[in-house]
């Protein structure tokens, strides 16, 4: 049996009529690029000056897309969705800087978030970004086979370490690790640390995951080899499943320095290897679990429909759907009223240190076809729904 999402009813049920508006105005804002750029420019421009738009930001975007300057301040929006059964992912949103101050910063608060995930039910997943633990150009550096000299091969240290000691921390609480995807030219670095984690944590259920972005044209096959890697070494495989958000610099990167684009020459290679990926898990769910990050109406309806063909029970634990707080919840809320796993990513965050989150989403709205418009179009028909009375 197939969803539906276009029961508005169901999508908005959490949001006053005074919250739809304020989403339509955002959204057909979002639906033009132009205007995308010139607000952005405008905050940036008003943030730098130091002008009093904080309440404005806090009213309109920050409180639609985020759920507090900090953990405590998403607790309102925890139990809110908690209402409709959808589940929360905290993620600090705040973009770290390159050095050993700002790592050990993120580890505190990436500790904060597990210790406070496990005194709520409502939060089945703790997410990280490996580079807000150690440096991007270190990393780089590695995966390019280059020798390290006695103080980076510390640090790298430094931040193996602090990666151990989330991964403990998170096996402690029998929590769940989400490890966020990075760029390509130290991607793989980042796969060997998890697959470490994975080997060493994983031993009796999928507590640590790797995230696979299958804009890249070899991510079919890098999943598969990491998952005979982690079932040879006995241990469980966990697999975020996304088609990815790094297009953009990928490609200029591979252009400027004349290497092989890692992007898939179209869409439907995209989409292809995507659904390959999605039901190669689903065929070895015995000794997996997948959390399906996508705003993909299709792909969530198949995803839906490998679990019905495959009889797993819809809120099998090993099975969760993911969208980002504020979008797709036409998605989100119909398939947790179906009784389906759903969380929702929540960034956190000072205003000031999250807008570069909010301004990269922003234009991955713009960017991402559709997308804006089906939000517009739902809002209007359920404004439209609710003057009517139906």
């Amino acid at each position: 049996m197939s969803v539906n999402f276009d029961d508005t009813k169901i999508t908005f049920q959490s949001k006053s009529t005074w919250e739809l508006q304020v989403l339509k105005f955002i959204f057909s804002v979002l639906n033009r690029p132009f205007f995308v750029f010139l607000g952005t420019s405008i905050i940036k421009w008003a943030l730098q000056f130091r002008l009093p738009i904080k309440g404005l930001i806090k009213a309109m975007l920050f409180n639609q897309f985020c759920g507090g300057e900090n953990i405590l301040g998403c607790e309102n929006k925890i139990n809110k969705l908690k209402t409709f059964n959808v589940k929360t992912i905290l993620d600090y949103s705040v973009e770290g800087q390159e050095n050993e101050q700002s790592f050990d910063h993120t580890l505190k608060e990436t500790f904060k978030a597990i210790q406070f995930a496990n005194q709520h039910d409502a939060i089945p997943f703790c997410v990280l970004k490996l580079t807000g633990l150690g440096s991007k150009s270190l990393m780089t550096k590695i995966q390019l086979g280059k020798e390290l000299s006695l103080d980076e091969q510390n640090r790298y240290n430094r931040f193996r370490d602090r990666g151990f000691e989330v991964a403990a921390e998170i096996s402690k609480f029998n929590q769940r690790l989400l490890i966020d995807a990075e760029e390509s030219w130290y991607q793989n670095v980042v796969d060997a640390f998890t697959y470490e984690l994975m080997i060493k944590y994983n031993t009796e259920m999928a507590l640590v995951y790797n995230t696979y972005q299958f804009y890249r044209h070899d991510m079919l096959d890098r999943m598969k080899a990491g998952f005979e890697n982690i079932i040879a070494s006995k241990a469980y495989f966990g697999a975020k499943v996304v088609r990815g958000a790094y297009m953009e610099q990928e490609r200029i990167r591979s252009q400027s320095l004349g290497y092989l684009d890692p992007i898939q020459s179209n869409k439907d290679d995209t989409d292809r290897d995507f659904n390959e990926g999605v039901k190669f898990i689903l065929e070895n769910l015995n000794s997996c679990s997948i959390c399906l990050g996508t705003h993909n109406e299709a792909s969530s309806k198949d995803l839906v429909i490998l679990i019905q063909q495959y009889g797993y029970e819809k809120n099998d634990p090993r099975i969760f759907f993911a969208q980002l707080l504020g979008m797709s919840d036409n998605i989100s809320f119909k398939l947790s009223d179906e009784g389906y796993n759903v969380a929702k990513y929540v960034p956190y965050g000072p205003i000031e240190q999250i807008m570069p989150y909010l301004f990269r989403r922003a234009k991955e709205n713009t960017s991402v076809q559709g997308q804006s418009s089906r939000e517009l179009l739902l809002i209007k028909k359920e404004i439209e729904r609710r003057k009517l009375k139906l």
